[in-house]
């Protein structure tokens, strides 16, 4: 890191954290002060590849069950039950508790393999993970652009899982809860969970190896905002503030709860564009539309 050459020469191996922070703030006036903890953190740990790997397992465990805990409390506020896109089937608290245990296991066994292993294989086509962070516009043009990878990636094997002999081994497990709930996002089978998080994973590091260019922060933004996504697209609530209102190609938790509960259809994570061109959408209004189509092709064939 650019701030290594400045500071290291005071540092050693038993200073602690804090005193770390204290020196790279004394020589680098220029960093902000989260750039500070940041540089500090890789400076302390002496291993980027075990601080990368420690922040990237926390800061999902944080997000993810920190993100969960509001809709388990609207589950027991009867104000919120009327924005419940299924209200007639509210999960109880030992359903929650058994989904969070599996969720848990599968983050250990599945999860902090891919996350462990990023560092070495983004930093090898050229990850930055230095300061100062990039600019917002940059990370802003990124993480769009992940967004769309991501969701094609997930739309194409999200599709083919529901392939008989992969729904059977792969896929079922997920599609336990007919009306999902936001900790389920991430409740599947260990293949199933390698599968789509490589869109999440190998999205940054393909776009890294196309464009060269970068930063693990914007890495940790896109993580978290997809995190996010997914919980909001399982937790079964369809608030009037909700994106798809504003962004009508988001798709959001309607558009991912009716595909729980219809078990077929919907099949993208965060855009409708896949679904709606290649009319894989569920629904009374996507059957409605589709009847109509194939009423007007009889009429025509019948003009002829």
């Amino acid at each position: 890191m650019d701030v290594a050459n400045a500071t290291f020469g005071a540092l050693n191996q038993t200073q602690g954290y804090l005193t770390v922070l204290e020196e790279v703030g004394k020589y680098n006036v220029h960093l902000n002060y989260f750039e500070r903890l940041w540089a500090a953190w890789y400076l302390y740990m002496q291993n980027d590849t075990l601080a990368t790997g420690i922040m990237s397992f926390v800061m999902h465990e944080v997000i993810y069950f920190g993100r969960c805990i509001p809709f388990i409390i609207m589950d027991k506020i009867p104000y919120f039950h009327k924005y419940k896109i299924q209200s007639q089937k509210m999960p109880t608290l030992k359903e929650q508790w058994d989904c969070a245990s599996i969720v848990l296991i599968s983050h250990f066994t599945a999860e902090l393999p891919q996350i462990w292993f990023f560092h070495p294989i983004a930093t090898y086509f050229g990850m930055d993970y230095s300061v100062p962070f990039p600019s917002l516009f940059t990370m802003a043009w990124q993480i769009a652009i992940l967004f769309v990878m991501e969701d094609t990636w997930h739309y194409w094997f999200h599709r083919a899982l529901h392939y008989g002999p992969l729904y059977r081994s792969i896929h079922k497990m997920h599609h336990l809860y007919s009306a999902p709930f936001g900790l389920a996002a991430e409740y599947a089978s260990p293949i199933e969970t390698a599968l789509l998080g490589i869109g999440v994973v190998g999205s940054p590091i393909l776009l890294l190896a196309i464009t060269g260019e970068l930063h693990l922060l914007t890495m940790y933004a896109w993580i978290t905002l997809r995190l996010l996504q997914a919980i909001d697209a399982h937790s079964g609530y369809d608030f009037p503030w909700s994106l798809r209102h504003f962004l009508p190609v988001w798709a959001g938790a309607d558009h991912h709860d009716m595909h729980h509960e219809k078990f077929i259809g919907n099949y993208a994570s965060s855009f409708r564009w896949w679904d709606y061109m290649l009319d894989t959408e569920a629904g009374a209004e996507a059957h409605k539309r589709r009847r109509e189509k194939k009423l007007a092709q009889i009429k025509a064939k019948k003009a002829q």
